[in-house]
């Protein structure tokens, strides 16, 4: 999810602005701990796991959150980590090519840049965290780093039937928070942020911000012009209904009867997933988060 970013030039030097998911840097460890280090990935040569930016939290005690590699460098890290926090003195790693750790081998064969900072502003860390949990952006000082955090992929689901069912379920599981929303209760029936739609109407108070992606599963596509039109409304980075080619250009036309802009409606996707004429609940559901991702990444 991360997006190429330009240099941001400073006095007395360039720092780089990376763009980042809040995923990447585990912030609540850091936050929750009195002597917590950072380890962050301040450059990237080749092939990585990771992207600049990422970053490990490491405790006084070992315990440590978020990774930096496949699992090749982190129980070394882990020991800089603590020696810093020691003493307190920040620590520059080179691990891959053109690394003094040569018993310490990167499979990908590329180069991992690290710093270790034990002693983040938590201040700075605060306020970051609580942009994000409020799903706004947060730029964070870190090291040389600038980093343009972005909220998580956040997922509203819409419908009835097995499909909602099967689609909300498997987005969770791949850890993206959901919100599920149908007129049928036996629907909802054991998904997490589930909600009852009182009406055809979308939901008072909910919002979809720039990072969230709306889809609907209704085979009444009754239920549909008004949450769509709402989702096209917004910054939401996919919306997406299901529903055949003559579905699509019904709806599309019911959408410029209620004076949605041609332009937004373009951007309701066509088809519904990445796998053509999909007839089964599980396929579509793998199908459209599959498309949801892909929307996310080019986001």
């Amino acid at each position: 999810m991360t997006r190429p970013a330009p240099h941001l030039t400073r006095p007395g030097g360039a720092t780089r602005l990376v763009s980042i998911c809040e995923t990447e840097l585990p912030l609540a460890p850091v936050l929750a701990g009195d002597r917590v280090a950072l380890a962050l990935i301040t450059g990237v040569e080749g092939p990585s796991y990771r992207p600049v930016g990422a970053a490990m939290a490491i405790s006084a005690e070992g315990e440590h959150w978020g990774s930096l590699s496949s699992g090749c460098i982190e129980r070394d890290v882990v020991i800089h980590a603590r020696a810093a926090l020691q003493d307190g003195a920040a620590r520059t790693l080179r691990y891959g090519a053109g690394s003094p750790f040569r018993d310490l081998v990167l499979p990908c064969g590329g180069g991992l840049d690290i710093a270790i900072l034990p002693a983040p502003d938590r201040a700075k860390l605060a306020e970051a965290r609580a942009a994000l949990q409020a799903r706004r952006p947060a730029l964070l000082e870190l090291g040389p780093l600038v980093l343009d955090i972005q909220p998580q992929l956040r997922v509203l689901a819409f419908g009835k039937g097995p499909e909602l069912r099967l689609f909300s379920a498997l987005a969770a599981a791949a850890g993206y928070p959901v919100e599920s929303f149908s007129p049928d209760a036996e629907t909802l029936a054991g998904l997490e942020g589930a909600q009852i739609l009182s009406g055809k109407e979308w939901p008072a108070g909910l919002k979809a911000d720039a990072r969230t992606a709306v889809t609907l599963f209704f085979h009444d596509h009754d239920w549909e012009p008004a949450l769509l039109q709402a989702a096209l409304e917004s910054p939401a980075l996919y919306v997406g209904a299901q529903g055949s080619l003559r579905a699509h250009r019904a709806r599309c036309a019911e959408l410029a009867a209620r004076g949605v802009p041609a332009e937004a409606a373009v951007r309701l996707a066509a088809p519904f997933g990445l796998i053509p004429s999909v007839r089964d609940p599980r396929t579509l559901a793998a199908s459209v988060l599959a498309q949801v991702l892909e929307a996310a990444r080019l986001a």
